[in-house]
């Protein structure tokens, strides 16, 4: 993966969007728009997209879990099966 391959200019973008919008879906490697030079935006196809807000989404639950764990905030394993096979009456 070459990074340098995947930063286009605005003027590019706006000449050659159907290429990049190809590139894009066909390689799932994000496009970097540049602006005067500095990077102003990142095009990406809707699946890595899809996959990368999931990912995060993981993330910020473990990360809940682990401040809730550090709180103290926590059931055994046994006494959370307990608890459910009161609440189905096994």
């Amino acid at each position: 993966m070459k990074i340098s391959t995947d930063i286009k200019p605005i003027t590019y973008l706006k000449s050659k969007t159907a290429d990049i919008l190809r590139q894009v879906n066909d390689t799932h490697r994000p496009i970097v728009i540049t602006q005067n030079g500095e990077p102003k935006a990142v095009l990406q196809d809707p699946e890595s997209y899809e996959n990368m807000r999931n990912t995060i989404g993981l993330l910020k639950l473990i990360s809940q879990g682990e401040e809730e764990i550090r709180k103290g905030k926590y059931k055994a394993q046994d006494e959370v099966f307990s608890d459910l096979e009161k609440q189905l009456g096994s």
